[in-house]
């Protein structure tokens, strides 16, 4: 039997061409602004390679902050899951704490809970804000990723359990043949969003010193120091942010159609 829609066709017409529009208008008001000889447009070309180097440095932070977090959150959410709870209950409580803690406070905690430098041996190496930045970021991605997992886990039903032991198969033989590759498909869509998320938490790290784009662009427009330049250096900051996780939503919302009735 066909499942109908509840969203309108003019709705859904809105939704999937936004990003489309959005471009069109910040296009136009791009043209509107510059001209050749504008200063400007000469500015922003000077400051460009600059930029591109700082908006480099939060990809990496994201990416490592996701990475790790996510390694971190399974093994969160595989606790939380335990019929132990001398092993339940940490996990829960690593959960509540870092899914409800402010990005920034922990952003500083980190920075300055960790030491600028560690000694090995008769070594020291540093321990740069960068590093600290991406660790306090993977504490919140740990804490939702336990949640994906265990919300993925929950989703299958209980069928799947009783077929699957009806077939002589042992409890870890379930898990990882019959009940992990369909939570995949169910993390997939939030987890990318929640990497969407981070990517947009990285404009925190220039607060305590990361030399990223949002710090790049502070440096530029102190530089320039003219008020036009300001405004347009912030707005492509946006609109780079905004060319980079609007393709991550447009798949997510494709692998969530597909995904479906997984």
């Amino acid at each position: 039997m066909a499942i109908e829609s509840s969203v309108s066709p003019s709705v859904a017409w809105s939704r999937r061409h936004l990003g489309k529009l959005l471009l069109l208008v910040g296009a136009g008001l791009w043209l509107l602004w510059f001209t050749p000889q504008s200063p400007l447009l000469k500015a922003l070309l000077q400051w460009s390679p600059a930029l591109a180097a700082g908006f480099g440095q939060n990809i990496l932070i994201s990416l490592l902050a996701i990475a790790l977090g996510s390694l971190l959150g399974l093994l969160v959410g595989v606790l939380a899951l335990s019929p132990l709870r001398l092993l339940r209950l940490p996990a829960r409580i690593w959960v509540q704490i870092f899914r409800n803690a402010p990005w920034l406070v922990l952003i500083y905690f980190t920075t300055y809970v960790f030491p600028f430098e560690i000694h090995i041996g008769s070594a020291y190496v540093s321990f740069p804000d960068w590093v600290k930045v991406t660790i306090g970021l993977a504490l919140p991605a740990s804490a939702n990723v336990a949640e994906i997992f265990r919300g993925a886990i929950a989703s299958i039903p209980g069928t799947q359990w009783e077929a699957s032991r009806s077939l002589a198969f042992t409890q870890g033989q379930i898990f990882r043949s019959v009940i992990l590759p369909q939570c995949f498909k169910r993390m997939l869509p939030p987890w990318m969003n929640l990497y969407a998320v981070i990517t947009m938490g990285t404009a925190l790290a220039s607060l305590v010193g990361v030399h990223d784009v949002i710090d790049t662009a502070q440096i530029a427009s102190n530089t320039v120091n003219m008020t036009g330049f300001t405004v347009v250096i912030y707005l492509s900051l946006l609109v780079l942010f905004f060319a980079y996780c609007y393709p991550i939503s447009r798949l997510t919302q494709r692998l969530e159609r597909r995904y479906a009735f997984y």
